[in-house]
């Protein structure tokens, strides 16, 4: 139970200081879709979400086109196949 006397105005976690992270993680577009599905039907619903990248902000469809795969059984499967092509690592903050 919490202490009556914390603030609920304060966030839980502390966010470092600096400009915002344009994009959204690729894991929050992938919790927003149900799984099997074809990577046509992903790019229609969330082709035009800018996703994050160690090199940028990318458009998803942009990705997509550089996937091989055309059905995604499970989210990972999806994350996986968007992660060979964006990579891993650190998003730019500046």
């Amino acid at each position: 139970m919490a202490d009556e006397d914390e603030s609920e105005d304060e966030p839980a976690v502390a966010l470092g200081e600096g400009e915002d992270v344009e994009g959204a993680p690729v894991a929050r577009v992938a919790e927003r879709l149900m799984w099997g599905i074809e990577k046509s039907e992903i790019d229609a619903r969330e082709g035009d979400t800018v996703v994050r990248t160690p090199d940028g902000p990318e458009e998803l469809s942009e990705v997509l086109a550089e996937v091989d795969e055309t059905y995604f059984a499970t989210r990972q499967d999806f994350t996986d196949a968007v992660e060979d092509v964006i990579g891993t690592g650190p998003v730019p903050t500046e």
